[in-house]
């Protein structure tokens, strides 16, 4: 993408490590007969460094795809073969370019087709060549087959109908999601647990974007030098992540925006833009495609008719952030020191906008809790509990419907003991009882609170060190 090669320059070693994917790959790479896989995820999730680093003891070929006409793409590609394999391919097809792979060491040769939608836009006939060598038709050589794209809506939607017949030779599919809250905090081990709460509601667990970021200096230095000055690294990174994917971006843009002033319904949003249902529709699902939105749904609880439905949120963290407060202010940014613009336009809403960061932190606390039998009840699911009247932070339920709710606070000076009075009252409204009710603060409980915790066994206070 666009975007890429910018934080690809002299960012020395990655912040970020992705142990889990790394173990998948391996994984696969020991088992036994030929394996073939799809990895793949948006241009920021800095996939090379992945297979850098998973190709670094191997034996293999690595081929990174152009955009070209098929002739050409073929022509490098055979180029790259032979030189690979000291043949001489000229006029070859595929299938006899592949016939060519040998290892010398290893339990696979690894076979790497990055940016592989280059490839398979225009070219059918890679993939029949590509499920012969995975079927043994090819070499005796036992071969693993990464294909690897950088275009997520693109992988979602339109993958498996290029790959025609050939994708039933695919094996696994592993998607480079953005990475968790638990991965920022080892990224940036010096950062305080409140600051690495506000570098994840800012940038999300976008690879590319931490990796612009320094635990050196403050998160207000971070986002004025990142963001707000012209030569930033961050500074376009809203349009260059959208246009990587979507075209139109002037659509995208004023639904994002409408949707980062609070339109969080179809029908508010058609009311808001001008536009009709239908296309809002269409666009809609392009963005959800690559994980820009997301439709919220409310945990299902006996008090469904209370609940809200149909609310669609921005789940991408960083857009959310450039859509809240770069955006409605481009203007006064062209004409403001960034220090200025920071204090005026961001640092008073802050607060506010990561509360629902916090209650994800939280949810992902109970998560790693609940993986290692800490929790008082086993969860099979979690999510929050949206109603009309107010919001339960989080819901979490065993096999048997027993539940546990916890409440978030981020940035009231205190979590009071009306809060929880409050959260009382929307069990009501949600129709649900707790066996444990969590009450999460990255600030100070009130005393009575402190009280209700030693005489009942049911209230567990967690604050930001135990977080």
């Amino acid at each position: 993408g666009a975007g890429m090669d910018l934080f690809l320059e002299g960012n020395g070693a990655m912040k970020v490590v992705r142990s889990t994917e790394r173990k998948q790959l391996e994984k696969l790479y020991l088992e036994n007969g030929n394996r073939f896989l799809l990895l793949y995820g948006t241009a920021y999730t800095m996939k090379e460094s992945l297979l850098s680093d998973f190709l670094s003891d191997k034996d293999y070929f690595y081929y990174r795809s152009r955009n070209v006409s098929p002739e050409e793409q073929k022509r490098i590609f055979l180029e790259s073969i032979g030189k690979r394999f000291d043949c001489d391919l000229k006029d070859a097809d595929y299938a006899k370019a592949l016939g060519q792979i040998k290892k010398a060491e290893g339990k696979h040769f690894v076979l790497v087709l990055d940016e592989f939608q280059y490839f398979l836009r225009k070219d059918q006939e890679i993939m029949k060549a590509l499920s012969d060598l995975k079927a043994g038709k090819l070499t005796s050589c036992p071969v693993m087959i990464v294909l690897a794209a950088s275009s997520l809506a693109w992988t979602v939607r339109d993958f498996d109908e290029a790959a025609g017949k050939a994708v039933a030779a695919i094996d696994e599919r592993i998607k480079l999601s953005d990475v968790s809250f638990l991965d920022v905090v080892r990224a940036f081990p010096h950062y305080s647990v409140a600051d690495a709460v506000r570098t994840y509601g800012i940038l999300g667990g976008v690879p590319a974007y931490l990796d612009a970021w320094s635990e050196r200096v403050s998160v207000k230095e971070n986002v004025i030098r990142t963001m707000l000055t012209p030569d930033g690294l961050l500074y376009r990174a809203a349009e260059h992540y959208l246009t990587d994917e979507l075209r139109e971006l002037g659509v995208y843009n004023t639904i994002l925006a409408s949707m980062a002033r609070g339109n969080e319904k179809l029908n508010d949003l058609y009311q808001d833009t001008g536009y009709s249902r239908a296309k809002i529709s269409v666009y809609m699902k392009n963005l959800s495609e690559f994980d820009a939105i997301t439709k919220v749904v409310s945990f299902e609880t006996g008090g469904w008719d209370n609940a809200k439905k149909g609310i669609y949120r921005i789940s991408n963290h960083f857009l959310r952030f450039w859509f809240t407060f770069i955006y409605p202010n481009l203007s006064e940014l062209a004409l403001m020191t960034p220090g200025r613009f920071y204090d005026r336009f961001i640092a008073p809403g802050l607060g506010a906008y990561l509360r629902p960061t916090f209650s994800s932190v939280c949810t992902e606390y109970l998560e790693l809790m609940n993986l290692v039998g800490k929790t008082p009840i086993k969860l099979v699911r979690m999510g929050t509990w949206i109603g009309k009247q107010g919001t339960i932070d989080i819901v979490g339920q065993n096999e048997i419907r027993e539940n546990i709710v916890a409440v978030c606070n981020w940035d009231d000076k205190l979590l009071t003991y009306e809060r929880y009075e409050l959260l009382l009252e929307n069990m009501e409204q949600a129709r649900i009882k707790a066996k444990v009710i969590y009450l999460f603060s990255a600030t100070e409980f009130d005393s009575r609170l402190k009280m209700l915790e030693k005489e009942d066994s049911h209230i567990v206070l967690v604050d930001m060190k135990e977080l």
